[in-house]
């Protein structure tokens, strides 16, 4: 969760209860569980009039599909999008000259 561990959790709940006792505490964190109910009701409310505004044409567009570092993990590491295979390559011999493109630049 939020990218802590356990042990970062419990340190976070000894401190709460060594600066807020356990007397607050449950008032406390039954405030933080109303406030994320509301900050998620406002999300969605934003997302809903998001999708009102901009029409049912784009309404089904995922935002995370917006994100340029999406874009380059679905173009890596997509399976419909092999590679083409390379040519293989064998190594000249003493005084063998390279191919030679004269289309190259």
């Amino acid at each position: 969760m939020f990218g802590m561990g356990a042990a970062e959790i419990g340190v976070i709940i000894v401190v709460a209860l060594l600066v807020f006792g356990p007397d607050k505490l449950p008032d406390l964190a039954k405030q933080a569980g109303g406030f994320v109910r509301t900050l998620r009701r406002m999300a969605d409310n934003a997302k809903d009039d998001f999708g009102r505004e901009i029409g049912h044409d784009l309404k089904d567009v995922n935002l995370r599909d917006l994100d340029p570092r999406e874009v380059v993990r679905r173009s890596m590491f997509d399976d419909s999008t092999k590679p083409s295979p390379v040519k293989e390559t064998r190594i000249l011999r003493p005084g063998e000259k390279p191919p030679f493109d004269s289309e190259a630049t």
